[in-house]
């Protein structure tokens, strides 16, 4: 039985990583943690879990050997460098940090401790973007010049922060607006797709203005490493979002469009860019389930590691910041 702690539900993704907890009845959750006392009982209740006050409880019982981080976002680094310190294995919500320093913080003590950590990049999995990955290694696409990546949904305009995850809209805890919330998957998926960053400019807006001034849509665009341009967009105002990724080369293409893969390449045979491409691989279990599975199992495969999660946090910090200062910036690296 594999002995794990939920620390803080503040995140709106708590109600489905309870439900996944059910669902590996080889994963226990001893203790629930939060600074609100009435959500911890709610939470634990559906877990059949004993509410703790005092985190210490959890940090020194070595009958628990993880912690999953659900807070809100501006409590993250105490939280996780003590859970690091008493050698727990850790999943932290994405995002780990409020910007770069603090993330990098973390991700020096999690590897200090040299503990497993794990974020909720979940997009990693779809079989679209796994074929993606396996056709740049391939050199499918020759040189890649261009790659676009778009995450969006009606939040803002369906209202669903409005009640108890009223914090994720405030930028003030959650470090992001709409944006970062969910331009940071699409952001995982271009470098994990491209590698590091060079530098990115981007203009963020709010929209509706129901959640103040946080921010509701915005556009980024980065330079590579390597020398090819991305983009990406996201927001919380998108009634739809049917084209969601573009990969541009001098030997290939590709996009989506309403769910459909569109391939082509002068490398692969049938490959002409007219037809559906369904020669995928089978979706991998990714995300927080993928967590669950590590902590049962023992077999770390395809975790995101502390350091990947911490420069995705820079690089959106990076985008921001070049916002307000209307330029180019470099994110920051670890130091």
């Amino acid at each position: 039985m594999a002995v794990t702690a939920l620390i803080g539900c503040a995140h709106i993704h708590v109600p489905g990583f309870i439900k996944a907890i059910h669902q590996h009845p080889e994963v226990q959750v001893k203790y629930v943690w939060d600074h609100d006392r009435e959500r911890a009982e709610r939470r634990a209740a559906e877990l059949n879990a004993q509410v703790v006050s005092d985190l210490s409880a959890i940090w020194n019982d070595p009958a628990v050997a993880s912690a999953i981080v659900c807070t809100e976002t501006n409590r993250h680094e105490p939280i996780v460098i003590a859970a690091a310190e008493a050698r727990k294995h850790l999943f932290v919500e994405k995002p780990l940090g409020m910007g770069a320093s603090d993330a990098y913080r973390m991700a020096r003590a999690v590897e200090s401790a040299g503990v497993l950590f794990h974020t909720g990049y979940f997009m990693r999995g779809m079989p679209i973007h796994q074929f993606i990955r396996q056709q740049i290694q391939a050199g499918s696409f020759g040189k890649i010049t261009r790659i676009r990546h778009v995450n969006g949904h009606s939040g803002s305009l369906g209202g669903w922060f409005d009640t108890e995850w009223r914090w994720m809209a405030d930028p003030t805890q959650a470090g992001v607006g709409a944006f970062g919330d969910l331009g940071t998957h699409s952001l995982d998926i271009l470098m994990w797709l491209m590698g590091d960053v060079e530098r990115v400019t981007a203009d963020i807006q709010v929209v509706t203005g129901r959640y103040g001034d946080c921010d509701e849509v915005g556009e980024g665009l980065i330079r590579f490493s390597n020398r090819a341009i991305g983009s990406l967009a996201a927001g919380w105002v998108d009634v739809a979002n049917p084209v969601w990724l573009v990969v541009s080369g001098t030997e290939g293409h590709a996009h989506v469009s309403a769910d459909h893969l569109y391939f082509k390449s002068q490398h692969i045979q049938g490959a002409d860019g007219q037809a559906i491409w369904t020669d995928l691989p089978d979706r991998q279990i990714a995300g927080f389930d993928l967590f669950l599975q590590t902590i049962s199992s023992g077999l770390a495969e395809r975790l995101v590691s502390v350091q990947e999660a911490a420069a995705r946090c820079a690089v959106m910090e990076a985008l921001y910041q070049s916002h307000q200062q209307q330029t180019w910036v470099q994110p920051s690296v670890s130091a």
